[in-house]
């Protein structure tokens, strides 16, 4: 498989087709590696991060992830890497707008700010974005380990992050935006009104006019 998946947009088509993992009960929270999300199909933000991490790492990619810090403590974690065109993203989430971006981004601030509208629902609100290349942890096993790898979550937690700004009005005017789709479009994921020009295609449940479960 990961002969096959040898660029970005090649693993988020791949992820893209996975279940998005909820962490139901019994099993409580998670934070698995490449291994169980091939296992079972399944991966969260963090654990599709690692998993393009893994795979793109072979294909000459540095491992590097990126933080999102949400003001309501619902980080987004996504895989970010750079070409001569520019920085990109790959990443899953239940939200449309939190997927991958294409690689047209001159700064990590820059493609940071892409997720800051999207961002916005009834609490999330990106406040700061930090790096990390993943071969700090050394021979922390965060690749394939069977077991849950909350080293690298509290490594997430630590790194420094850069703040990003933004005015209480303008986050007020996008939330009432939010709602108001939302009351028009029931069950439907709000995508319509996004300037989507720079981000990678999304899971097919998420697309326009496809109501969510």
């Amino acid at each position: 498989m990961i002969d096959r998946l040898t660029t970005p947009a090649a693993v988020q088509a791949y992820l893209n087709r996975l279940a998005y993992n909820t962490e139901p009960p019994p099993g409580g929270p998670m934070q698995r590696t490449f291994r169980s999300v091939i296992a079972t199909r399944t991966a969260h933000c963090l654990e599709a991060a690692l998993t393009a991490a893994v795979i793109l790492e072979q294909h000459g990619y540095p491992p590097t992830v990126m933080s999102l810090e949400s003001e309501d403590g619902l980080d987004h974690v996504i895989f970010v890497y750079q070409t001569r065109t520019g920085w990109g993203s790959v990443a899953r989430s239940r939200d449309p707008g939190l997927h991958g971006r294409r690689p047209v981004f001159r700064s990590l601030r820059q493609m940071a700010l892409s997720y800051f509208e999207p961002f916005i629902d009834t609490t999330g609100r990106v406040k700061a974005y930090g790096m990390v290349d993943l071969r700090v942890l050394g021979r922390y096993d965060w690749r394939v380990s069977p077991g849950n790898v909350w080293k690298v979550e509290r490594l997430l937690f630590e790194i420094p992050h850069r703040a990003i700004r933004s005015s209480d009005a303008r986050v007020d005017r996008l939330r009432r935006r939010y709602f108001a789709f939302r009351r028009a479009h029931p069950g439907v994921k709000p995508v319509a009104y996004y300037d989507r020009r720079t981000w990678t295609e999304i899971p097919v449940a998420l697309r326009p006019g496809r109501v969510s479960r």
